[in-house]
């Protein structure tokens, strides 16, 4: 099998190896199966894409909604990579998953808009499938309603003209969306499971995605959720694109 590729960009290692260890474990690939590129230490390198069965982007603590002058110089430079490579991976409609981070590169991308409208601190909202949710094949064997873990500054919040709305929830209506026929993104993280959330929260603490003083709230109310039918889709995606 052609290995997975997944383009990741927190600078902190704990965050970067525990994203790439979510990944593993939730899609069930192996590490020969899941190749890394840590963007915000290095240029992005020329990708064959021949060589790998799909692409994945996990989460960040880049704003794509700020300002360009309140970026830095390391972010404008992923953001234009990873850019360059959508209009690639568009072109072929080449298997792409977006988590978070990666659903609003591929919104903007596409002329959707992302701004803090929709905003969601830690939490574990209800995600419903709408209509071609429940047809869509990444979807296959997802209940209509699950949980999913969330923690993001900023949304879609209004989808490109070309995409197809997958899955909204009460408090963001737009959770999953798909472009073409390959290319996906999901505002929720389905790679986590509960005690990489809890390193998240330890990492991120004072980061701005949940008042850090609420500490034991927040992690009283995400545990005991059961959000494994997220982490399907992910399974989902490696078994339909898996060459």
């Amino acid at each position: 099998m052609r290995p997975f590729l997944l383009l990741a960009s927190r600078s902190e290692d704990a965050a970067a190896d525990g994203e790439y260890a979510s990944f593993l474990r939730t899609s069930g690939l192996a590490e020969h199966e899941l190749h890394r590129i840590r963007l915000e230490s290095t240029p992005m390198p020329e990708i064959d894409l021949e060589a790998y069965s799909g692409v994945f982007v996990g989460g960040s603590p880049f704003t794509s909604s700020i300002p360009r002058e309140h970026k830095s110089d390391t972010q404008l430079r992923v953001e234009a990579e990873l850019s360059g490579l959508l209009d690639v991976l568009w072109e072929r409609d080449f298997p792409f998953f977006g988590a978070c981070y990666g659903v609003g590169t591929l919104a903007r991308h596409r002329g959707g808009v992302i701004d803090g409208t929709y905003a969601e601190p830690i939490s574990a909202p209800t995600v419903e499938l709408t209509e071609p949710g429940r047809a869509d094949p990444l979807l296959a064997d997802v209940p209509d309603q699950f949980s999913a873990y969330t923690g993001h500054k900023e949304a879609c919040t209004q989808l490109p003209a070309d995409a197809v709305l997958l899955a909204r929830s009460a408090t963001c209506p737009v959770q999953m969306f798909r472009v073409k026929e390959n290319l996906y993104g999901t505002q929720f993280h389905p790679e986590l499971d509960l005690a990489a959330l809890v390193q998240r929260m330890d990492i991120y603490r004072h980061a701005g995605y949940f008042p850090p003083e609420e500490y034991d709230e927040v992690l009283a109310e995400v545990q005991g959720v059961d959000v494994g039918a997220a982490g399907l889709i992910l399974r989902n995606f490696v078994a339909r694109y898996a060459r």
